[in-house]
Order: C-alpha cells, then sequence, then structure tokens
C-alpha cells in the first residue's frame, strides 16, 4: 500500500483564472488519500476569482505574503553565514532583492510545515515561491520540488540556487527540459521528470457526437486565454475580419481576463475590435467558470488559440478533451501536443492569414474537423489527464525520501 504523504502545494496568487489545473490536481492527490495543504503567497486581483470552487479553495489556502520585518531580519542573520551572502554575491542585486522580499514568507513557511508535519513542499513555479521553498528548506524546512511550466527566463534571477536545492523537479515538455539543462547544467536536481499538466477527461467530454458548422450556418469559434499580447488575441481578431470580408460568417467568443483584473491589455483589444467593426462578431466574455468554459467548448464548431508562445496549452487540452477540433500556432513547445493534420491544425504565429484559412477550411471540410475532433480527444486521454501528474508527483516525493 502507497504510503500517505503530507504534501504542501504552493502555488502564486492562487486560485487565478488559469489555476484549474493545479485544483484538479490537489483533488486527484486527495482522491489518492493524501493530506494536501494549499499554500500560497498573496490572493490575485478580484478580477481573476472566476471559478465556482474559487471561494473554497481560498477557505482553505494559507496565505503566506505577509512581510514580517523583525522575522526577516532574524531569518537573514541565521542564513547568510550558511551560504545565503555567497549567492546573494553571485545571483546579483535583483536575486538579493528577492531574497529581501521572500524571507518572511519562508520562515511561515518553515513554521507551517514543521506545525502540520508536512513531508514535502511542491511548488508550482520557479519564481520568487520557489525561493520561498527554498529558503524554507535552509532555514530547517522540509524538502521541496518544482515544476517549470515555461521560459526559465520568466521566472527572475537565481534560478541555479532554486533548483540546486530541489529534492527534484517535474518539467512539462522536452524542448524546455534540453533549454534547461543547456541554461544551469550541474545545477539541477538529481531528478528531472518530464511530466506536462493535464485535464478532467471525465468532467472534459462530450454526451452527444460532435456536430461541425452547416453550411448558411454561422461558424462558432472560441478561444481561451489571458488577455495578453502573447496570447495572440488580436491575430485572432485581424483573422476574423479577414474571414467576414471573404463572406464567412464566423462568430468568436474569448474567455479570459488581463493580469489587471480588467483594465489593463483588455482596453488595446478593445479597441483593436472596434478598429475592425467586430463588435456583433466577437464578444470579450471575461474570466469565467471552468464549468462554463466547458460549456462554451461544447457548442464550438472551432477552439482557436493564436498564441506567440505557449509553453504547452492547457486551454488546447481541455478543447480537445472535449472533441472539439483546435487550430493552434506552431510556437514554444505546442507541437508536443498537437501533431498538425493529425488531431489539430498548426499555423504560424503572428500571421492572421494563415489563422484565417485553417478556420476557413475546416469550416468547409466536415469531415475533417470530425476526424481532428476524434483524434484529439483520444489523445488527451492517453497522455494528458491530470490524474498522470498527480501519480509522478506522489512517486517522486517516495523516491526522494527513500534517498
Amino acid at each position: 500500500m502507497t504510503q500517505k504523504l503530507r504534501i504542501g502545494y504552493l502555488v502564486p496568487q492562487f486560485p487565478g483564472q488559469t489555476h484549474i489545473f493545479y485544483w484538479r490536481e490537489v483533488q486527484a492527490l486527495e482522491a489518492m488519500g493524501h493530506e494536501v495543504h494549499l499554500l500560497s503567497t498573496r490572493v490575485p486581483p478580484v478580477g481573476l476569482i472566476a471559478h465556482s470552487w474559487s471561494q473554497d479553495a481560498i477557505a482553505r489556502t494559507t496565505y503566506l505574503g505577509e512581510i514580517r520585518p523583525f522575522a526577516a531580519a532574524a531569518a537573514l542573520a541565521r542564513l547568510l553565514p550558511r551560504g545565503l551572502a555567497g549567492d546573494m554575491l553571485r545571483e546579483g542585486p535583483g536575486f538579493a532583492r528577492d531574497v529581501a522580499l521572500t524571507l518572511s514568507a519562508a520562515e511561515a513557511l518553515r513554521d507551517y510545515a514543521e506545525a502540520h508535519r508536512l513531508d514535502h513542499v511542491h511548488v508550482h513555479s520557479c519564481a520568487r515561491a520557489a525561493l520561498v521553498a527554498n529558503l524554507a528548506r535552509r532555514l530547517g524546512g522540509v524538502p521541496y520540488s518544482l515544476t517549470l511550466h515555461g521560459p526559465l527566463s520568466d521566472y527572475g534571477p537565481g534560478q541555479r540556487v532554486k533548483w540546486r536545492g530541489a529534492a527534484f523537479a517535474t518539467v512539462i515538455t522536452r524542448k524546455l527540459t534540453d533549454a534547461l539543462h543547456a541554461a544551469l547544467g550541474d545545477n539541477l536536481p538529481p531528478r528531472m521528470v518530464i511530466r506536462p499538466m493535464g485535464v478532467d477527461t471525465e468532467v472534459l467530454r462530450r454526451d452527444t457526437p460532435y456536430q461541425p458548422p452547416e453550411r448558411g450556418r454561422p461558424v462558432r469559434l472560441f478561444s481561451c486565454g489571458r488577455l495578453n499580447v502573447v496570447k495572440g488575441h488580436q491575430d485572432l481578431m485581424s483573422a476574423m475580419r479577414q474571414l467576414l470580408d471573404q463572406g464567412v460568417d464566423v462568430r468568436l467568443e474569448i474567455a479570459g481576463e488581463d493580469d489587471a483584473g480588467g483594465s489593463g491589455y483588455r482596453t488595446d483589444l478593445e479597441a483593436h475590435l472596434r478598429r475592425l467593426r467586430l463588435q456583433d462578431h466577437v464578444k470579450l466574455l471575461g474570466a469565467i467558470d471552468a464549468g462554463e468554459v466547458r460549456d462554451k467548448l461544447l457548442s464550438a464548431h472551432v477552439f482557436v488559440l493564436a498564441s506567440w508562445h505557449e509553453p504547452l496549452g492547457v486551454a488546447y487540452m481541455e478543447a480537445m478533451s472535449c472533441g472539439v477540433p483546435v487550430i493552434g500556432t506552431d510556437a514554444g513547445g505546442v507541437r508536443e501536443l498537437i501533431d498538425d493534420g493529425h488531431d489539430g491544425k498548426l499555423v504560424a504565429p503572428k500571421d492572421p492569414t494563415a489563422l484565417a484559412r485553417a478556420i476557413r477550411d475546416l469550416a468547409q471540410n466536415p469531415e475533417t474537423a470530425r476526424r481532428l475532433a476524434e483524434a484529439g480527444r483520444s489523445k488527451i486521454e492517453r497522455n494528458f489527464r491530470a490524474s498522470l501528474g498527480a501519480e509522478t508527483l506522489v512517486e517522486e516525493i517516495l523516491r526522494a525520501r527513500q534517498g
């Protein structure tokens, strides 16, 4: 029988609009009989708290982000003689600033882990949350591990320190793993596992067969992703304008909000929408609940995400799991998820014309749309179930504990 673990599960600004994967993984860990303690840095902005489970998650999450100067100073005094001074000199002023900002959270994490007898802390980030776990470990806390979800350059300074102290790490793609070895070399932990995030294939499934677009009826498109320039929503809108000008009747809904809760990049997209005269054809839905995302997917003819860079893409997985044909961009690690022409379509990023062509081709070829929908669902069932991530995490924690 598998040993039951007490796992600290640390996610920055939890629960945010894109955090459904973490919630699924927590549920999978608990279904396996493990005790999960939700930890975070701080509560996300109100506009990004969108899920039906968000308030339950907030109620059971311990937030570590309060800065306590006296606790931080005491922790610093203990750590400087134990190698932190050298790390700060080698990693530079940005790392030293991050240390100052995370010391009190590290002390809080160590105390929490001791009080609740945690066996391990897993950090779903390589930014400051990873430094919190690293410093807590150096203060006498429990072992920790990391997951890399995107390019290392996105996660700030001190990566050698964060990774060198970890018991193990998981990385979501082969491409990111190769880049990590090139960047950090001997500073990596003893175990590195490629494990993509996954989705709940039992919830995200069809009860009725997929129906492709009908001739003479609007083509329903759905997209889901943060309102950020790198998600390419502006390119998808430009493709919409081209399709309408070509006589293809299309409707698009975009779920997601900007990181400011609606006052940031959303305003740029709204201006772009007005310039293209798309007010009757494109709707920005804001951050919506996972159940509503599922409903939108099941009613869509095609899912499209035009990211300039995507490490892998949970949104693609959700659409494929729901048996919806997907169109994505050949950017980042998406090719490790979507096999162009077999279980989805890939186009070059930043190319609205190619995007419009791919949408039109699917709209005009219902058998192709059906084939891609079926193949996408099969791939997600085989390789991208949420439970696989939970199983890997438990296996690696037990392996690390056994030495």
